[in-house]
């Protein structure tokens, strides 16, 4: 373990915060985790559990979970952000914390902020120039991170020796992590693929195939390396764990939220009715995709970027369009070179 971090806060006790804060302290940090309800602080610390969000996982007895933000982060080495990616301006910018200067941000949020169209890093930049800024991204369901199974990610970090400090600091030996300097590119995969996984499940609840599973996949990473690209990434990171590893999980597997909502929507449900029905799981999570295709449409709408697949997620989510006609149209688009 690096012996610059020793203490960390996780922001945010949803699956993903948490699963990060077992696998920090697997690692050894001491860890403190902000969950807004406090409930899910109390089950946390008196039963190593958190039933809302990650039934039936015992956690590490060594994390501290607080309904205070203020505690959470007080005189930490690094903080970690796990909040929804609609919310991290308002944590971030909360003006009861003191964010310890100099502590490095490390953002596991994925999304593009609704109506500014800025990244979760550049938020950050903006709020907090004072800390130092990283992204953490790729194929992760939070269970299996919980469980310790195996699983590979990016860290991009503008700093390489700040970037390889917190390589050795996050990573276990299930926790392999792969450095970049790219932080545009590792959040531009992170945010279309949640879009992406929508348009899949969408395809799977209508019961259209696996080839057009497939070919939206295809298309919708192609979708991605032009808005990365416009945005100022690279295309080899958008064919790595942050973009492409990231696509193939979530766009496969209804262990993705944006996937089982897209399921439903697909087969006939609302989205409403979907993220209230009890056997789908969604009532007390955020689907990030839900946002992230408004709010991706509209930075691809700022740079010029040609992305059908995500105008036709937010057609049927955000404006009742029909899902037959909807996918005609995409269907009927005049034929281009690949």
């Amino acid at each position: 373990m690096s012996k610059r971090f020793k203490t960390a806060a996780v922001l945010g006790a949803g699956a993903w915060g948490t699963a990060l804060a077992q696998t920090l302290a697997r690692g050894g940090l001491s860890v403190t985790l902000w969950a807004h309800e406090p409930a899910t602080a109390r089950d946390i610390n008196e039963r190593h559990e958190n039933p809302l969000f990650l039934r039936d996982m015992p956690l590490e007895a060594s994390i501290y979970a607080t309904p205070l933000m203020p505690e959470a982060v007080a005189e930490k080495d690094l903080l970690v952000w796990a909040t929804p990616a609609q919310h991290l301006r308002a944590t971030l910018a909360d003006s009861e914390i003191t964010r310890p200067e100099g502590a490095p941000i490390l953002i596991a949020s994925k999304g593009v902020e609704e109506m500014s169209g800025l990244l979760m890093s550049e938020i950050a930049m903006q709020i907090a120039p004072e800390n130092p800024v990283a992204v953490l991204s790729g194929p992760t369901f939070a269970r299996e991170v919980a469980e310790g199974k195996p699983t590979a990610v990016t860290l991009a970090c503008s700093d390489a020796a700040l970037g390889a400090e917190l390589a050795a600091t996050c990573a276990v030996p299930a926790f392999r992590i792969y450095r970049s300097d790219d932080v545009t590119g590792a959040q531009i995969g992170g945010a279309v693929k949640n879009v992406v996984a929508l348009a899949c499940g969408i395809v799977e609840g209508r019961g259209l195939g696996d080839n057009a599973r497939a070919a939206l996949m295809t298309r919708g990473l192609a979708e991605m390396v032009r808005l990365g690209l416009a945005k100022g990434g690279r295309a080899e990171t958008l064919m790595g764990l942050s973009g492409l590893g990231d696509l193939a999980l979530t766009c496969n597997n209804d262990q993705s939220r944006n996937m089982r909502l897209g399921i439903a929507v697909g087969g006939g449900m609302s989205r409403i009715d979907a993220m209230e029905h009890p056997d789908l799981g969604l009532r007390h999570s955020v689907v990030e995709g839900v946002d992230g295709a408004i709010s991706v449409g509209q930075l691809a709408a700022r740079l010029g970027v040609d992305m059908p697949i995500c105008r036709v997620v937010a057609a049927i989510l955000h404006e009742g369009a029909d899902v037959e006609a909807t996918i005609a149209a995409l269907l009927a688009r005049p034929l281009k070179d690949e």
